[in-house]
């Protein structure tokens, strides 16, 4: 039944799961998150932009393989790589929210012209496709989640899903390269 109702409201809980994704993040980046209700690891804390960025190759792997696999008639294939990439995206996303609520973001510790010049603009376009990724992930999520296969190819599945795939990939790429900057460069 919860299917049914899902299918026949796939704008309104895509706007509803957009604003509560939104929010944890807004709410970790900006301190609104208590830290005393969070359990402290320094360890894990330490280990997560480097277990981050491999969670960001293997999404950016199975969303191009889910790409090839989709322009092959490969359906199955398709379907098992976007879902692998969403779980992906969600690992990387609870992991960045855990350590942004206890540490707050990454200081820049390179040059600041390189980090006016090169760092800030590549992360503003990186924060920003990440947030405007959202609403289309899951959309093209739940259009595929709720519809037959042959109702996803009568609905905007595919348009939506290329628009996903596409700043997903972006995002992910310049997070590695933000990475790259803060973690190996500097």
């Amino acid at each position: 039944m919860a299917f049914v109702r899902a299918r026949d409201h796939v704008p309104a809980l895509t706007a509803a799961l957009s604003i509560v994704s939104l929010a944890l993040v807004f709410g970790a980046v900006g301190g609104v998150i208590p830290q005393s209700l969070i359990p402290e690891s320094q360890t894990l804390l330490s280990a997560i932009p480097h277990i981050n960025v491999v969670v960001s190759l293997a999404a950016i792997t199975t969303i191009v393989g889910g790409w090839r696999a989709i322009k092959r008639g490969a359906v199955q294939t398709h379907r098992r790589r976007m879902i692998a990439s969403f779980a992906l995206f969600a690992v990387f996303l609870v992991l960045y929210l855990y350590r942004v609520t206890l540490l707050g973001p990454s200081p820049f510790p390179g040059p600041t012209a390189v980090y006016t010049y090169l760092y800030l603009p590549m992360l503003a376009i990186h924060i920003l496709l990440a947030i405007v990724c959202v609403p289309f992930v899951f959309y093209a999520l739940l259009l595929g989640a709720t519809r037959s296969i042959p109702e996803i190819y009568e609905s905007r599945h595919r348009t939506v899903g290329r628009i996903a795939a596409s700043l997903w990939l972006i995002s992910f790429t310049l997070g590695i390269a933000v990475y790259l900057f803060l973690y190996v460069i500097y």
